[in-house]
């Protein structure tokens, strides 16, 4: 099996469906959180609506490389997460989440190995253009 086939086959399992670290995923351990579990602070530790969102950025912003665009996400923005105040936005949040990793898992896939030996993405004048 190629590197790329094992690379998705783990991103599918740590996000949707396996139980490859601590016998666990993330859509299994957020399904059916409410969205005062998702939006309750603790302490100094993060909400999980700000970790899913953060999550989510990164997958989201790295989709459209695959396609040819620029990569435009920057940290600096990656826990700048909308106000969540309903149930619907928590799992509307949640299922762009699922879906965005299943199609990134889906890039993945289709990766070569010089694909995964090479530079994601490559610096020109301050903008970030794909190199594979």
């Amino acid at each position: 099996m190629s590197s790329s086939k094992l690379l998705a086959i783990r991103f599918r399992e740590v996000l949707l469906n396996g139980k490859w670290i601590a016998n666990t995923n993330y859509k299994q351990a957020l399904s059916g959180t409410t969205v005062k579990q998702a939006t309750t602070k603790i302490g100094f530790l993060n909400t999980l609506l700000a970790l899913a969102y953060h999550i989510n950025y990164y997958i989201e912003g790295l989709i459209p490389v695959f396609h040819g665009g620029d990569l435009k996400i920057k940290d600096a923005y990656s826990f700048d997460h909308p106000k969540i105040t309903t149930q619907e936005e928590w799992d509307d949040l949640l299922n762009n989440m699922w879906q965005n990793a299943e199609r990134f898992a889906n890039h993945i896939d289709q990766l070569s190995e010089t694909d995964l030996e090479s530079p994601f993405v490559k610096e020109q004048y301050g903008t970030y253009k794909r190199n594979i």
